[in-house]
């Protein structure tokens, strides 16, 4: 019999991964409730999903009643953890968990688990790709969209569980211990929902005190934060690095294992349980190095899970990218147009301007803010964009911070924005939507407005 059958369920925020809670405990014969601060109209897509189950909704606002009369409380990565009604449900001692939590707890799979500020998604699919080269099944899931309860409800089987956490599926996690975790980096993120920095790098390194010591960590040695984290690991440590460990010498030398970077910048070399190969990165499509970064860390967390090397290139041969990360349009009249709308961050914009070293930039920038620092995007519009234009309700905060810095235009559409950036145009140049911002102010997420921006750059 399940432990959740005839409980109170209460889901707070109704999107993916509430859908996916909700069939969940209705196969567990829980009683469901549903509380979002959202109207009816604004959720009926996923209201539509479930409307086959019994569940009592509460919307437009959060109810205390229900939160109070909850066995356990689940909550959805969009929402704060500092909603009053949650607080208060907590001081009376109701459990709180999250989706990912719920599934980490039954699932008997060897889990890699992939976290970081950038890269999360690319390097969670490449090590997918890599598993799927080696004829092993895998479930891919988590903050890349698709719900990890979906593993239970979609009857899924596999070898392996790929599954990107945020920092938010981070925070509330008891059960989940991996066979393999990933840093990719840590930069500034969300700080519309943390106090500081430090708050959100404590979320993170949960997933670190989640390992134990048969679990293999993988972390970036050229990220100062994350490189810190291994003063408090007790796994297996292996790292990835765009420089050779031989000549940084010493102790990181001689007890080095993971992969690296040539100098030239062709191959990935990796030492990996007294093994080196070497892969050839010829046929990689991905531009930028932050995405040689993202590959070096799959590697290694593919490599240890025994993923055959032949696979492994395999997978990097034919690899096609992510949809709206640094995602090639079109090229219309010599002018190269990229899609990077999930770069929703100051350090993600950083990484797709440095992908292009040589081409002039035409940057649309803007959306909702985060509470980020733009001035760190100074030098980098300084020395890559010719024309900056800005939309959205962080215009003008953007404007102030990075606006002196190259021709800017401050526009009231996502239409005017596609157009003016065309106009503006030359043959060499490249048209790159990599917003810096979140997509809430105008779209309902990064997707919809990454494909809105291609739908109006194949009209053009």
């Amino acid at each position: 019999m399940s432990k959740f059958k005839g409980k109170k369920i209460l889901i707070v925020g109704l999107g993916r991964s509430g859908v996916a809670v909700a069939k969940y405990m209705a196969k567990q014969g829980a009683k469901i409730m549903v509380t979002d601060i959202k109207q009816k109209t604004e959720l009926m897509e996923y209201i539509k999903d479930i409307a086959h189950l019994k569940i009592e909704y509460d919307l437009g606002r959060h109810t205390n009643k229900y939160f109070h009369e909850a066995d356990l409380i689940v909550l959805s990565p969009g929402v704060p953890n500092s909603v009053k009604a949650l607080e208060e449900a907590r001081e009376m001692g109701v459990a709180v968990t999250t989706e990912v939590d719920l599934a980490a707890r039954s699932i008997d799979k060897p889990l890699i688990a992939v976290t970081g500020t950038n890269g999360k998604t690319t390097t969670s699919m490449l090590i997918n790709k890599m598993f799927q080269c080696d004829q092993q099944k895998t479930f891919l899931g988590g903050n890349i969209g698709n719900p990890l309860l979906n593993y239970f409800t979609d009857e899924a089987t596999a070898d392996v569980v790929v599954v990107e956490l945020s920092s938010f599926q981070i925070a509330l996690s008891e059960k989940l211990v991996p066979a393999v975790a990933v840093f990719t980096n840590i930069g500034e993120d969300h700080l519309d929902r943390y106090s500081d920095m430090e708050s959100y790098i404590q979320d993170k390194k949960k997933l670190l005190k989640a390992c134990d010591r048969n679990t293999f960590v993988v972390l970036n040695f050229d990220d100062p934060v994350v490189a810190g984290f291994s003063d408090e690991n007790h796994g297996k440590l292996l790292w990835f690095t765009k420089r050779n460990p031989m000549k940084i010498g010493g102790q990181f030398a001689e007890e080095f294992s993971g992969a690296y970077l040539s100098e030239d910048g062709k191959t990935i070399h990796s030492k990996i349980a007294g093994r080196e190969e070497v892969y050839d990165l010829s046929h990689f499509c991905l531009f930028g190095e932050h995405n040689k970064e993202n590959l070096m860390a799959a590697i290694c967390a593919a490599r240890v899970q025994g993923v055959k090397a032949k696979s492994i290139q395999d997978a990097i041969d034919t690899f096609s990218g992510v949809p709206h990360r640094l995602e090639f349009v079109r090229k219309k009249n010599g002018v190269y147009i990229f899609n990077d709308s999930k770069a929703t961050n100051v350090m993600s914009v950083q990484k797709s301007l440095m992908a292009f070293k040589k081409s002039p930039i035409i940057l649309i920038g803007g959306g909702r803010d985060k509470d980020m620092d733009f001035t760190l995007l100074a030098d980098y519009v300084k020395n890559r964009v010719k024309i900056l234009i800005l939309i959205g309700e962080a215009k003008e905060k953007m404007n102030r911070a990075i606006g002196d810095y190259c021709e800017t235009y401050l526009l009231g559409t996502f239409e005017e924005a596609v157009l003016l950036a065309y106009q503006k145009s030359r043959s060499g140049d490249i048209i790159l939507l990599s917003p810096g911002c979140a997509s809430y102010d105008m779209f309902r997420n990064f997707e919809e407005r990454g494909d809105y921006f291609k739908k109006l750059v194949n009209q053009l």
